[in-house]
């Protein structure tokens, strides 16, 4: 995808020759978007595919209703689990059986962060970096809570990861793509390096999955763990997936030793014994009726190019910066995404002063972007709904909302639940 040099200036007629030639721009109408709605959070929550209203309800109406129990065996129920999580393995790099659709993504972290540390017993570090998501650090200070022992969290900033890998350290645990600024870390080098510490590392790749190709087989991944409602779209409280490399499953059996991670569930017996391979990571019965709903979303990502996907993504965010400091450079937005695509998630994210009204009042002018704690406004950039033009027409809602300080009104300061 060719973008325009930064030198130039950008029109809106330049962005719709883009569209027209975009080779994903069809997908968009496999997507509900509301009418006046310009949709920049599907790295916070993805569109509804307009597959799943009709697939719920056949498995309302058929599978439930008429199939009833039989369901479990007829419908493909049990094996969900699994199905699910070598379709999204697709997506992830991973080999057939690494990955498992299961619970949500603190839950599965939890499962890799006991795992990782009963397999090195004899260190006590658990390395992660201040920024990474919150739930990351409160599961891993649960752990070691739960565990009564001497083992720590240390933090460091993002740029200090590496040299603190040392002889003490258990698990590295980041999130490949910071939620916050959109900073991608290096994969493979951060795994080499901490194997060559004797260390195993966990991704967390909940901004990473469905966004552009990731590949945990050539980077020799241990874990990783991901949720199902961003950019795989599978809706508000999806179930997650945890990948666990194939020659790491036999070695451990996990702390939520639930009965459908039992090797034979339905023997009911009183003494738990794990199930073989990538099984062994489920725990309680699996939401069927979510799991329906996250595949119909995995099945459209899985028909569209995750290479063209990240070319567009990348494009989208070029522009996006360059039609900001075109329009909104006297405003006092700060650009805190790395400019090099090659280090950026599929998001950018500026900070501003007044963030939170800000964004309150894009919402309201039909822009819907999301805020983060502290002051930055948030833009995710989902390629497969939407459009180059929709960039240009964000960019004049947010330098109106500038220029006349409409976030300035009472209605735009108040906070609700989620920001």
């Amino acid at each position: 995808m060719t973008v325009t040099s930064t030198n130039a200036t950008i029109t809106r007629k330049t962005l719709a020759a883009m569209d027209a030639n975009d080779p994903l721009a069809a997908f968009k109408e496999r997507f509900y978007i509301p009418e006046g709605v310009l949709y920049f959070d599907g790295n916070s929550l993805g569109a509804v595919p307009k597959t799943v209203e009709g697939r719920l309800r056949e498995a309302i109406t058929q599978e439930w209703g008429i199939g009833l129990v039989r369901s479990w065996n007829t419908a493909g129920w049990y094996e969900m689990p699994r199905r699910l999580g070598n379709k999204i393995g697709r997506l992830i790099g991973a080999n057939p059986s690494e990955v498992v659709v299961a619970d949500s993504t603190s839950v599965n972290l939890f499962k890799v962060l006991a795992a990782g540390v009963k397999m090195n017993p004899n260190r006590r570090v658990i390395l992660s970096e201040p920024d990474n998501f919150p739930t990351d650090l409160y599961m891993a200070q649960g752990l070691i809570e739960l565990l009564g022992s001497d083992h720590e969290l240390v933090l460091k900033p993002a740029n200090e990861i590496m040299n603190a890998i040392d002889e003490n350290t258990a698990l590295v645990m980041l999130t490949h793509v910071n939620y916050r600024t959109g900073a991608m870390h290096d994969m493979q080098a951060i795994t080499a390096h901490a194997h060559a510490k004797g260390a195993l590392v966990i991704w967390d790749l909940a901004h990473s999955a469905g966004a552009m190709a990731v590949d945990l087989t050539g980077a020799n991944a241990d874990f990783a763990i991901g949720c199902g409602y961003k950019y795989l779209n599978g809706g508000p409280g999806a179930p997650a997936f945890v990948y666990v490399a194939e020659r790491h499953q036999a070695g451990f059996s996990q702390p939520l030793a639930g009965w459908m991670g039992h090797n034979k569930p339905f023997a009911f017996e009183w003494k738990y014994e794990p199930a073989e391979g990538i099984a062994r990571y489920l725990a309680g019965t699996q939401p069927v009726l979510s799991m329906t709903a996250l595949e119909c979303g995995v099945d459209v990502m899985l028909e569209a190019d995750m290479v063209q996907i990240r070319e567009k993504s990348l494009a989208m965010a070029d522009l996006f910066i360059q039609l900001v400091e075109q329009r909104c450079e006297d405003y006092g937005l700060e650009l805190v995404t790395p400019r090099n695509g090659a280090v950026r998630g599929s998001q950018v994210s500026y900070v501003h002063s007044q963030g939170f009204p800000i964004m309150q009042a894009l919402i309201a002018a039909g822009v819907i972007g999301d805020y983060r704690e502290p002051n930055i406004l948030r833009f995710g950039f989902t390629p497969l709904y939407v459009s180059y033009t929709d960039i240009w027409d964000t960019v004049e809602i947010l330098a109106t909302i500038l220029h006349e300080k409409t976030w300035e009104r009472a209605e735009f300061q108040r906070r609700g639940n989620v920001t």
